[in-house]
């Protein structure tokens, strides 16, 4: 939290490059909780070409196309002023080619390797897998059990592959996640950058309020669990159908399958 006028920053990257997916929603999302909990919070609109406040507390990237992703991981460099802000106790938070884009290496259009921003130790690579869309249905891992279920869309052509220095968010019950039977990607090191990447769209925070209370408790310096309770009952409305949804193998008409059934082959 700024020092100087005790507001929230929350930097939304580049949404003409990466707004493709209605990723922008998570500024509202984290902006909304905060002032709920009586937290003044600003969302700071950065568009392509001007200039990344080091400033903010909080730094979305969404999902966007291969050509816009480019653009913008050449643009925030190896060495800008996100990683200053990291440095200095700033969150990430990096969907789908933003997630891409935070690792150390992603595929251009052509399948070419282009630097990514190297803040979580992880690349995205192509294989011969079909694209991955549909429903996306993930179990926290042991670090973040006290989110329940997580719930997205998912619209990708890579698979994201961790080093030694990144753990996933979870594990896959439905979909493909990173394409090895995890999803998303935090540092490894618990005490280490606060930087949280992921493949779920919906926008993720607004079908996964309890998400954006973890990252939300990372800005304030505070266990999520002591944050003031809301009332979250349509999201869990919303939740609720998403899960229905995709334990019975169906969604919009097309059977959902596991990461399992795909790697197995099974119809």
């Amino acid at each position: 939290m700024s020092e100087a006028n005790g507001r929230v920053g929350i930097a939304l990257l580049f949404p003409q490059l990466l707004g493709t997916y209605g990723d922008g929603g998570n500024a509202l999302v984290l902006q909304k909780r905060l002032a709920w909990r009586g937290v003044d919070a600003e969302i700071v609109v950065v568009e392509a070409g001007e200039p990344v406040p080091e400033s903010c507390d909080v730094y979305l990237l969404g999902g966007g196309e291969d050509g816009p992703q480019v653009e913008a991981a050449r643009t925030l460099g190896r060495d800008g002023p996100v990683h200053r802000a990291v440095d200095r106790g700033a969150v990430v938070f990096a969907v789908c080619a933003g997630m891409q884009i935070v690792g150390e290496r992603f595929p251009d259009s052509a399948g070419r390797a282009v630097p990514g921003l190297g803040l979580l130790d992880c690349e995205t690579i192509r294989t011969n897998e079909p694209r991955a869309v549909g429903e996306l249905l993930v179990e926290p891992g042991p670090a973040f059990v006290g989110l329940g279920r997580l719930t997205g869309f998912e619209n990708h052509g890579g698979r994201t592959r961790l080093g030694p220095g990144a753990r996933p968010l979870g594990t896959v019950a439905a979909g493909v996640g990173n394409g090895f039977g995890d999803e998303g990607v935090v540092p490894a090191d618990p005490t280490g950058p606060r930087v949280l990447g992921t493949y779920l769209h919906g926008p993720a925070l607004a079908r996964n309020p309890a998400l954006a209370d973890v990252l939300i408790g990372w800005v304030l310096g505070t266990d999520p669990a002591t944050l003031a309770p809301l009332d979250d009952h349509e999201a869990e409305l919303l939740r609720s159908d998403r899960f229905r949804a995709i334990e019975s193998g169906r969604l919009d008409g097309v059977a959902t399958r596991t990461w399992r059934d795909r790697l197995l082959g099974r119809n």
